[in-house]
């Protein structure tokens, strides 16, 4: 009997392709180079299909879409590098691989992308969705001769407020852009119930706060769209009963401006203009320049200075910063392309603003993630010590970095220890300093003063145990006992640099003052 027929039915085709791969020759085999080359191929095409996957998260707000995203990305470079030292690999088939899911709309780092602005974000129907159309504004924000673009068209004070947004303030009107649209859900949705152009919100946040909800002024006002306390306190703004300012919340502040400014142009005849004398310059004055003048324009000189020269900046200055919201492309203008997908992030061990702000980087994000953070949650401090199981307002992206590098790693532990280093801890106390004349050489310590100083180091070095609690890290521990970090590693056998311990572990506070 052959051995073929001694194999059972079902098992008879591998075993005859078995017998064939064997009675082929040597050379016929694959190599081994080839047999790597194929591995590192499919390990491409794998993560080529759990990247499309992530995709398709990340466009249903699945936080956890960006965590898969990366992670497929990663296993991408990685097949690249060692596509790259593998003798016979392609890596330009890779390298094409990696730059054609690239541009599906998700990179290495949840990163975000600078754009042209002259890809048609003025044509009328790409503004449909997220801008006002420009004629639509313009009527808006026509005073009561004047139509919006024919004053940016021939006022010399309009003109010159763009010219200085796309000069000296460039940078401050990008910041400006970048902070509102993190905020832009939170904003807009109050002007466009009242059927005011998002142009004129745009222009007055850019203008009073750069899109900072904590911007204060020498003169009292505060928040991103700066109230006076005693105006705010009269459109619903102010302490909520918890020590919160409510000035500083987005959405309040958007609200309180919006019946503030329907109140302004239903007694100024509709003026735009005038509406912001009067945000500026005192509603007091605004209404009695008004009626003195008859109702004429802003720009009459008549009216126009009765102003202040800081009101007759400022109106020009917020037109301006308006007409660049809506026509970028015409003035070569390029915007940076902000993700700002709300989404919750649930924080699973204690930490800071600041402290995400590090651990989360900012690859694509001109400077990081920390003003939107503060803006999108005004209650905390940068500082503020936020416990486990805080649930901050954030971005699909943010939550995917916060899984990525804020949880665990050498990122997430270098950014606790920056922000529990204690300066004080840098300066070492060595006993008093006996002065010195010239000329003459210190001498060393010796003797009676020697032993006299021993057992005073002795007790500072005095060990205690200690039990490590939930939600703990080496780094604070050595900050809550005064301790090295260096040296309490080396008492308890810890290895750097992530210092790993985990809650119920006896700690020996070697060389701890605390």
């Amino acid at each position: 009997m052959s051995f073929l027929a001694r194999i059972p039915g079902a098992l008879a085709p591998l075993a005859a392709a078995l017998a064939l791969f064997v009675s082929l020759p040597a050379s016929a085999a694959p190599s081994k180079a080839q047999v790597a080359i194929d591995a590192l191929a499919e390990r491409m095409r794998t993560a080529e299909s759990d990247y499309r996957s992530a995709l398709v998260s990340i466009a249903n707000a699945d936080p956890e879409g960006q965590v898969k995203a990366d992670r497929a990305i990663e296993d991408m470079e990685d097949a690249i590098n060692a596509c790259m030292k593998q003798r016979g690999c392609s890596v330009s088939t890779m390298l094409a691989t990696y730059k054609r899911l690239l541009k599906l709309g998700a990179d290495d780092a949840g990163a975000e992308e600078d754009f042209e602005a002259d890809a048609g974000l003025d044509e009328p129907g790409q503004l449909a969705s997220d801008v006002p159309e420009a004629a639509r504004a313009a009527a808006l924000l026509s005073g009561p001769r004047h139509r919006f673009d024919q004053i940016v068209e021939h006022n010399p004070a309009v003109q010159e407020g763009i010219r200085r947004w796309l000069t000296d303030m460039r940078g401050a009107l990008i910041t400006s852009y970048e902070n509102y649209q993190y905020m832009r859900h939170l904003m807009w949705p109050q002007y466009e119930r009242a059927d005011l152009p998002e142009a004129l919100l745009f222009g007055i946040m850019a203008k009073e706060s750069n899109g900072r909800v904590h911007a204060t002024s020498r003169a009292g006002a505060a928040g991103p769209l700066q109230f006076m306390y005693a105006t705010g306190r009269r459109f619903g703004l102010g302490d909520d009963g918890t020590g919160f300012d409510t000035r500083y919340d987005p959405r309040a502040a958007a609200e309180a401006n919006v019946a503030y400014l329907n109140e302004r142009l239903g007694q100024l005849n509709g003026s735009i203009e005038m509406s912001l004398a009067a945000y500026n310059g005192g509603e007091g004055r605004a209404q009695r320049v008004f009626n003195g003048s008859g109702g004429r324009s802003f720009w009459d000189e008549t009216v126009y200075n009765q102003f202040p020269a800081e009101t007759r900046d400022y109106v020009p200055m917020v037109i301006a910063a308006a007409w660049l919201f809506l026509h970028p492309r015409e003035y070569g203008l390029s915007l940076p392309r902000v993700r700002p997908k709300p989404a919750p992030l649930r924080l699973e061990q204690p930490a800071s603003i600041y402290q995400l702000t590090i651990c989360m980087g900012n690859r694509g994000v001109r400077e990081g993630y920390m003003r939107a953070l503060r803006n999108l949650n005004p209650r905390y401090q940068a500082d503020s010590w936020l416990p486990a199981g805080t649930v901050l307002n954030a971005t699909t992206g943010m939550v995917g970095l916060y899984h990525r590098w804020c949880t665990q790693g050498r990122r997430a532990e270098l950014a606790r220890m920056l922000v529990l280093s204690d300066p004080k801890r840098a300066i070492v106390r060595t006993g008093p300093v006996t002065p010195v004349r010239d000329g003459e050489v210190p001498q060393a310590s010796t003797g009676a003063a020697a032993v006299t100083q021993a057992p005073s180091a002795t007790k500072a070095e005095e060990t205690r145990d200690y039990t490590v609690q939930g939600g703990e890290t080496l780094f604070s521990i050595a900050r809550k006992f005064q301790c090295s970090v260096p040296q309490l590693a080396s008492a308890n056998g810890i290895s750097g640099p992530r210092y790993a311990i985990r809650p119920g572990q006896r700690l020996r506070l070697a060389g701890c003052k605390g």
